[in-house]
């Protein structure tokens, strides 16, 4: 029986993703479906990715910029491009990126999921490997580095994520003013930026870096996060 993973798919076509979507699901999977890249850190049911699916030409940040993206804050997500670009330039700059497999539309169904199952006998085991880096466990908002652990918020995590997620880590105000006050109509800027300090004192707590300024205000912009941290697969 084939290991039942939590799957993104990003495709821009409406159409294709429907179809993707639910041919995954009726494999037993947990599958989302996005439009674009920048649709990714708006999800806050997204907690713990196993493997991803990204179309190279989206609009906006491209699945190339994402593939790199992702790979470098999940280092042990499943990445498989599928992409119309058969030429072996165009594959050699998916692997350079981070892409574990590269497909060519139209891609069978049965080809993609004969992917997926390979990879999951590579993903599975990675999880046991020991983290020696701060990591951020979504599912139990743990944020971990050796022996030493801290609790989050659901805020705290959800932001957390959005900034990992997000190209070069920043958001700007009024997006984490979204992400944070989801569950809150009434969140104001005010308690944005007490949540931001908290979160501060937490990272430099779990690092014991009294010097670290882990997330940094831009000025007329709003945050970004300055510190390597991977997501828990």
């Amino acid at each position: 029986m084939a290991t039942q993973l939590n799957i993104v798919v990003v495709e821009d076509h409406d159409a294709l993703r429907e179809v993707t979507v639910a041919a995954l699901a009726s494999k037993g999977h947990h599958v989302t479906g996005l439009e674009s890249a920048e649709a990714l850190y708006e999800q806050p049911d997204i907690s713990c990715i196993d493997l991803m699916i990204i179309d190279i030409n989206l609009p906006g940040e491209n699945g190339l910029a994402l593939t790199q993206r992702i790979r470098q804050v999940h280092s042990n997500v499943g990445i498989i491009i599928v992409s119309a670009n058969n030429l072996a330039e165009h594959k050699m700059q998916g692997y350079d990126q981070g892409a574990d497999i590269y497909l060519t539309k139209p891609a069978a169904l049965e080809e993609l999921n004969s992917a997926i199952n390979a990879l999951s006998r590579r993903i599975k085991p990675r999880q046991a490997q020991s983290l020696s880096c701060l990591t951020l466990h979504p599912r139990t908002r743990q944020l971990v580095l050796h022996q030493t652990s801290i609790s989050l918020t659901p805020q705290e995590a959800a932001v957390v994520l959005a900034l990992l997620r997000a190209p070069g880590q920043r958001l700007e105000t009024w997006q984490l003013l979204e992400i944070a006050g989801r569950e809150h109509p009434d969140y104001s800027k005010a308690s944005l930026e007490v949540l931001i300090v908290r979160l501060r004192k937490k990272l430099m707590q779990v690092s014991m870096q009294a010097d670290l300024n882990p997330i940094q205000a831009i000025r007329n912009y709003g945050y970004q996060l300055c510190t390597n941290i991977t997501i828990a697969d």
